[in-house]
């Protein structure tokens, strides 16, 4: 009789193992249809946004205004932290199962002190960079839109809609896109075309308030924290705004001081060359959308911290290799004039993959509420300024200043991430006991 009780037991843990095999390979399956989703409509923006670059430079501008362009798309993105941000904080409260509507109350009060800083930083924006008031407007107005979009693409990611969240990225590049393309072609000049993306950006925001009316949302996952209903306001907004400000900094400081301390046409080459930082910065951004839900649940977070880091840095290696092999198709591809990007397109490349594995530690940090470790970037990049401030002059210089800043942030965030994440499992299975 026991024999035959071990013999059922047996086959019941045979039976709990398949099952436990099956759940974990239906899980991966889920992830890599998600990562398939978002990468998809993540590149389609992509390519929208390089597409401005490459038509810019190559036919319609020269390399000043090419420079100035480059620059106030530069100055558009700083001021979308509050977008950004908004973004990680509703989709991380819809995991928690937050009210919907303090949602929408955060959404309105956000996109509010958002219209009040365009207006505060047009000036100074403009100072800083070199730009004129109508350029300097034109790449800032549109950033209350662009935070109504954050919102929106925040629920569609905490309820894990990846596919229709692909698609409304790529509605979304398009529509910011091509209208700045259409005006560049018929000579509009830097301030015509970034004030034509803010047409399209406003369109886009209605589609995406339209997707997540029409969105087919099931219920999200349960919640295994006390975030709750109450985990969702603006005090959350203004501290995941820290850490998504610093991150947007550490990714543009070289560009927007390139300006400062280069002459006009070579900060107009560094400006093509920093194409390669965004690409390797922002192609895998779709590792950080997928992962964010699995980031922001406590049983979960560390093990997908590791996995997303470790996926990121692969990409960041193939891209690095990718344009070092390019960097001689430049000149071809674009203008003789950008020459001096042929042996340095891969540090560019370098660059923009050590940013995406510090965004992977910088999102975990929103998704745990632990913005605290963003002061160790912050303080890289006050360290960066210094230095390109007082020491550098040449593209060479700022190129490999970007990127030595870049690895310490990357390094130093993750390490104190993980650690921190250690502590906190330490102290709660010691609780438990």
């Amino acid at each position: 009789m026991a024999g035959h009780d071990d013999r059922i037991a047996g086959h019941d843990r045979r039976a709990l193992g398949s099952a436990d095999v099956t759940t974990a390979r239906a899980e991966r399956s889920g992830v890599a249809g998600a990562l398939g989703w978002v990468a998809g409509g993540s590149m389609v923006a992509n390519v929208c946004a390089y597409l401005i670059h490459l038509t810019a430079s190559r036919w319609w501008l020269d390399t000043a205004e090419y420079g100035e362009l480059a620059v106030g798309l530069t100055a558009m993105l700083v001021l979308t932290v509050a977008a950004l941000a908004l973004q990680a904080v509703v989709a991380r409260a819809v995991v928690h199962h937050a009210d919907p509507r303090r949602i929408r109350r955060v959404t309105v009060q956000t996109t509010i002190a958002v219209c009040v800083l365009v207006v505060v930083a047009i000036v100074p924006t403009a100072w800083v960079t070199s730009m004129s008031i109508d350029t300097t407007s034109a790449a800032l107005v549109a950033a209350p839109m662009l935070t109504v979009i954050g919102a929106g693409q925040g629920i569609l990611q905490g309820h894990k809609q990846f596919r229709l969240l692909g698609w409304v990225l790529a509605a979304v590049g398009v529509l910011r896109t091509a209208p700045l393309i259409a005006a560049l072609a018929v000579g509009a000049g830097p301030a015509g075309a970034l004030a034509a993306s803010a047409s399209g950006i406003a369109v886009a925001a209605v589609v995406v308030l339209y997707a997540t009316r029409v969105a087919p949302i099931g219920s999200p996952t349960p919640a295994r924290t006390a975030l709750g209903s109450g985990g969702i306001g603006l005090l959350g907004v203004v501290q995941a705004s820290g850490v998504q400000l610093v991150l947007v900094v550490a990714a543009s400081v070289d560009l927007l001081l390139s300006r400062t301390v280069l002459s006009p046409d070579d900060a107009g080459i560094y400006a093509l060359g920093a194409i390669a930082t965004k690409v390797a910065f922002w192609l895998p951004q779709a590792v950080g959308v997928v992962f964010y839900p699995r980031l922001a649940d406590p049983a979960t977070s560390r093990r997908s911290l590791v996995h997303a880091v470790g996926v990121v840095a692969l990409i960041g290696v193939i891209l690095t290799v990718g344009a070092g092999l390019a960097g001689p198709l430049v000149p071809v591809l674009v203008r003789p004039d950008y020459q001096p990007l042929v042996p340095i397109l891969w540090l560019f490349a370098y660059t923009g993959a050590m940013l995406a594995v510090l965004q992977v530690a910088l999102l975990s940090a929103i998704a745990r509420s632990a913005t605290g470790v963003s002061a160790v970037t912050w303080v890289v990049v006050a360290a960066e300024i210094a230095v390109i401030v007082g020491a550098v002059d040449t593209i060479v210089a700022l190129a490999a200043t970007a990127a030595t800043a870049a690895t310490i942030a990357a390094v130093t965030t993750t390490v104190w991430g993980l650690r921190a994440q250690r502590v906190d499992e330490v102290v709660g299975a010691a609780s438990r006991e």
